[in-house]
């Protein structure tokens, strides 16, 4: 897979935040068929840091309603992606 298409987003989030701050672990929107494997490779080689371990978690999509129908958001993927020691990661400064 290409790394470009691994990572989707930042998945940033009061929660996500804190985590980020307390752990240097960023949450990241990522593509469904990606691995752990790939997710790293992707990180490392975009924003040019180094990785010490990727947790995964698949997130089922809500349904929702809309007036008398009902829909359902897609099913997503999330990763925390934790940085060795002396990384860091700021979204909003790359």
């Amino acid at each position: 897979m290409n790394v470009y298409s691994v990572i989707k987003k930042p998945h940033v989030t009061e929660k996500a935040s804190l985590g980020s701050d307390a752990t240097n672990t960023v949450t990241i929107v990522v593509d469904r068929d990606a691995n752990k494997i790939e997710i790293k490779q992707a990180v490392e080689t975009l924003f040019k840091v180094k990785v010490d371990s990727v947790r995964t978690v698949n997130v089922a999509g809500k349904v929702k309603r809309f007036g008398r129908n009902f829909g359902k958001h897609s099913n997503w993927k999330k990763a925390f992606v934790t940085l060795s020691e002396g990384q860091s990661l700021d979204f909003f400064e790359v």
